[in-house]
């Protein structure tokens, strides 16, 4: 399943280290660049949705850095620096979008990603994101959260999951989910899709039952 990729700047290895362990174990992909140039070059290369940089770096620092990306991609930019007097946090929040002092904890960092990628998409206009509860689902990321934890669905069971979701209420048939999900090209049957219910179903535990079945024929998202 894709989600948010966040590139990691910064030149020490530990710490990107440290960082990508907290980010990959709530769900994000993470690229890594060891300085502003170095991440400069990558981003004409790979699709990120959010830069973690630091400040104090060699050959571009972070503030140098984030004026470059800014004059043509509107991408937004969390700074970490150990350097935590107002005018060092002003200048952050001039020119990215968050500041956080080292040292810092997993949670701070975590959630504070999490508030920036959702004002930059809310921004963009691209938050198509639908909420039930403790569940949510996120189109044009990719990406299923419950509890705020990233769920790990399959193409074809986050097609299912977003297709029924959409449309609470009204039944599909398994041939309508096949012909949806799987497009006119495969030779999968309808019990196919059975089995991919049955795992989304585990995998999103107690919400599991908001997929209900109609007997003879097919399903329906239930809230």
């Amino acid at each position: 399943m894709m989600s948010y990729t966040i590139m990691v700047i910064d030149d020490e290895a530990e710490m990107r280290k440290l960082i990508r362990t907290f980010l990959e174990a709530d769900g994000y992909r993470v690229v890594e660049a060891t300085d502003g140039v170095h991440a400069l070059s990558l981003l004409h290369e790979i699709r990120v949705d959010l830069c973690l940089a630091d400040v104090m770096m060699p050959y571009m620092d972070g503030f140098l850095f984030a004026q470059e990306v800014k004059r043509t991609i509107d991408l937004p930019i969390i700074f970490l620096s150990a350097k935590g007097d107002e005018w060092d946090k002003i200048k952050g929040l001039k020119h990215g979008d968050d500041y956080i002092v080292k040292p810092f904890l997993p949670g701070e960092l975590l959630a504070r990603v999490a508030s920036v990628l959702r004002r930059s998409y809310q921004r963009k206009g691209l938050n198509s994101a639908l909420s039930f509860g403790p569940l949510e689902i996120d189109k044009e990321a990719h990406r299923a959260t419950l509890n705020g934890k990233a769920l790990s669905l399959t193409l074809k069971e986050f097609g299912i999951l977003y297709v029924l979701a959409k449309n609470s209420g009204r039944v599909y048939s398994r041939d309508e989910l096949l012909q949806i999900v799987w497009g006119d090209d495969h030779d999968s049957s309808v019990r196919t899709v059975d089995t991919h219910i049955k795992t989304l179903r585990l995998k999103l535990g107690d919400e599991g039952r908001k997929i209900e079945t109609v007997w003879g024929i097919g399903y329906k998202f239930e809230v």
